[in-house]
């Protein structure tokens, strides 16, 4: 798919090849239009690659491992993603280890979950039956783009109702027992945020509920088959790719009608700075980025011990202990200091997929927060709290690779200061990404559209940003009212 940059008019160009930028690719081919792709990086997929990073033979997944918003976004529904690539699912989607009691479990099936919940359990099922249930609603009002009224208007006022509630002091009132506490605050720790905020409140809502109602799955081989999947149906469509090409400028690009940024508000100012009115400019300056992830990939000479035999098949663990522990841990980041103790999440896929590490051998995917733009290596830190719930865990390590959070925006110019996120999820910035505008995918050069994570609905891997933007750009650009997921799904 490698080729040279093209000085030919096309009718659309794409700049990066994450599942937003790929998204808006197929949007733009599937209704007939001429599109090319640049991509900086030797390989499609930006946040969905995978590659080798301890030893031979064992495959990590570079930044994104388990996807419940891939199999719930309307836009991977309608792509079929589930029929193009196999996607595994683990008995329980996540967990979090407690020191010296049982470990908090979400199971696929709520009942389960409730029960393994005891006296917090009628509560689980009361917060989450009603969202599970109407899940299609749930993600029809958290993955918009924030501006149109939701298709199921009941299931966003009980979404907002849940968000009000964890997002505030009030978040203390639904459970007594710490496991139930302790899971809900490790899921907003996604969010890259101390979790008790309305920002990361909504993160825990929507991922918790789609554990019940989809899972969160792993791609056997690794998260690059999703990329692959994407990039084999682009080109089917007469789509083109470029790889290895860093674009510097829009000036480089071949004439087009419409050019989609697959990039940060930093990256708009790398490649467009000087095109740019100095207000807008001035304001996409004022981005805020979130705190960084250091990440550690373990190749394994065997499976995790945890203490908890509960946590030996489950996919994606939250180690941070208490809910208390968890909080504490997310405030030092997010002040600007290192945690003694930080939240880590890891993924252990070989509970699915035996395709990732040689016969016997397991790897395990980890990261931990850490402040913006972090040159600390954490590989010791996160070994002392997989070691603090899976005892002997240390004995198994036969290699480690670590990026810490300054390494990533190396790799990836996207994830500035180590922010995998594409900014920080605060309120302001989830509503108004990259700022506060009618249009947050338009911007002040004609044709020219962000489509990344930095933009409505925010970060995962769920293609939504990319649909947005390119159901603007066919209509203002190329008079095409129609769905673009219906011509998708021709």
């Amino acid at each position: 798919m490698a080729g040279q940059t093209s000085g030919g008019r096309v009718d659309a160009v794409v700049v990066g090849s994450g599942p937003n930028g790929l998204a808006a690719a197929l949007l733009l081919a599937a209704a007939g239009l001429e599109v090319v792709v640049h991509e900086a990086a030797g390989t499609v997929g930006g946040g969905t690659r995978t590659a080798e990073l301890t030893l031979p033979g064992f495959r990590h997944d570079v930044c994104s491992v388990a996807h419940p918003m891939a199999l719930a976004s309307p836009f991977f529904r309608a792509f079929g993603l589930a029929g193009r690539v196999e996607l595994l699912q683990p008995e329980a989607p996540y967990a979090q280890p407690l020191d010296g009691a049982p470990a908090g479990v979400a199971y696929r099936d709520l009942d389960r979950t409730a029960e393994r919940l005891g006296a917090d359990g009628r509560a689980w099922r009361s917060l989450f039956g009603p969202l599970v249930e109407h899940w299609q609603g749930l993600v029809d009002a958290a993955l918009s783009d924030q501006r149109s009224l939701p298709a199921d208007p009941l299931t966003a006022v009980r979404l907002g109702l849940r968000i009000a509630e964890f997002g505030t002091p009030a978040w203390s009132a639904r459970f007594r027992g710490p496991a139930a506490r302790a899971m809900l605050a490790g899921v907003a720790a996604h969010a890259v945020a101390p979790p008790r905020a309305l920002a990361p409140a909504g993160a825990a809502l929507l991922l918790a509920s789609l554990a019940h109602a989809v899972g969160w799955p792993v791609p056997r081989g690794g998260s690059q088959a999703i990329a692959d999947a994407m990039a084999a149906e682009l080109v089917a469509r007469g789509g083109r790719i470029v790889t290895g090409h860093r674009v510097g400028s829009l000036a480089e690009l071949p004439p087009a009608r419409a050019v989609l940024l697959d990039l940060t508000p930093a990256g708009l100012l790398r490649v467009a700075g000087r095109s740019l009115p100095d207000g807008y400019a001035r304001r996409l300056r004022s981005f805020r980025y979130g705190s960084g992830a250091c990440k550690v990939d373990f190749a394994l000479a065997g499976p995790v011990p945890w203490a908890d035999p509960a946590l030996a098949q489950v996919g994606t663990l939250h180690l941070a202990g208490t809910r208390e522990q968890t909080v504490a841990a997310e405030r030092e980041v997010a002040a600007g200091r290192h945690a003694d103790r930080p939240y880590v999440l890891a993924v252990q896929p070989g509970v699915v997929d035996p395709t990732r590490a040689p016969e016997g051998r397991h790897t395990l995917y980890s990261y931990a927060h850490v402040p913006h733009g972090s040159t600390v290596d954490a590989g010791d830190a996160v070994e002392r709290q997989i070691e603090r719930f899976a005892p002997g865990f240390r004995d198994l390590v036969l290699a480690r690779a670590v990026t810490t959070a300054a390494d990533q925006q190396v790799y990836n110019a996207n994830y500035v200061g180590g922010d995998i996120g594409g900014g920080a999820m605060s309120l302001r910035q989830t509503v108004f990404r990259p700022l506060p505008a009618a249009d947050p995918y338009a911007t002040p050069l004609a044709g020219v559209y962000l489509c990344s994570s930095s933009t409505p609905p925010g970060p995962g891997v769920h293609g939504m940003s990319g649909l947005h933007a390119a159901r603007r750009a066919l209509r203002q650009r190329f008079g095409i009212t129609g769905d673009p997921l219906a011509l998708l799904r021709t």
